[in-house]
């Protein structure tokens, strides 16, 4: 019994047990409509940006981005906002597949779709 509570095992059970104990909480957070960009009803998510001008017709160009670092359907809407805050931009991010399909009304540069990802704490990944 002595073997088991020398030093360096008493550090391993302290490291785990906290481990369990910071996943546990967030587990439990998930199942209460939290996620890691947003708790829910305090208003700490990005700032939803809505497009008026939904016609398809009206946007010409296409790009599509693989973004990374999104760990739930949050991440996508956060991605989502920063995209649909460019002028002329209206994108939808599907966080299942991590892919940001971006329509504009005039070409956009790449670098500057990048910039507005990372903006919001993510980034693109090279296809």
């Amino acid at each position: 019994m002595s073997d088991l509570l020398n030093p360096a095992n008493l550090i391993v059970l302290t490291v785990i047990a906290v481990g369990m104990f910071f996943g546990l909480r967030r587990i439990a957070a998930s199942t209460h409509g939290k996620s890691c960009c947003s708790d829910g009803a305090s208003g700490k998510k990005a700032k939803k940006v809505v497009v008026a001008d939904t016609d398809e017709s009206h946007y010409p160009y296409r790009e599509e981005l693989l973004i990374g670092g999104m760990s739930c359907d949050g991440c996508a809407r956060n991605v989502t906002n920063a995209l649909n805050a460019l002028d002329g931009v209206w994108a939808t991010v599907t966080y299942a597949d991590h892919t940001a399909r971006v329509r504009s009304k005039r070409p956009v540069d790449r670098d500057t779709l990048e910039t507005a990802v990372r903006g919001a704490g993510y980034y693109v990944m090279k296809m």
